[in-house]
């Protein structure tokens, strides 16, 4: 079994390449999601997934695990779609 990631460089690295991943094979429900305010809830289970990834990779005993799921989110996903035209910028 590979040893789980307990830096929390790396592990922002990480969660920064899952949430890449879910955003570039998902690009329509990123760009509705971001234009009707709706991206959680249309991602929800691509996004679960994707912290169930990430836990399952970065050691328990980091404490910023959650917080590093969820900036990655907003730095790669809802950052980047800035470009979209929504209500919720």
């Amino acid at each position: 079994m590979a040893k789980l990631v307990d830096n929390p460089k790396l592990a922002f690295r990480l969660a920064r390449a899952i949430i890449s991943d879910i955003a570039l094979y998902n690009p329509e429900k990123v760009k509705e999601g971001i234009k009707n305010d709706s991206v959680f809830e249309l991602l929800a289970e691509e996004l679960k997934e994707g912290r169930d990834h990430f836990y399952g990779r970065v050691s328990p005993e980091l404490t910023e695990r959650d917080h590093l799921y969820d900036r990655a989110i907003v730095d790669v996903m809802i950052r980047q779609a800035g470009k979209i035209e929504s209500s919720i910028w």
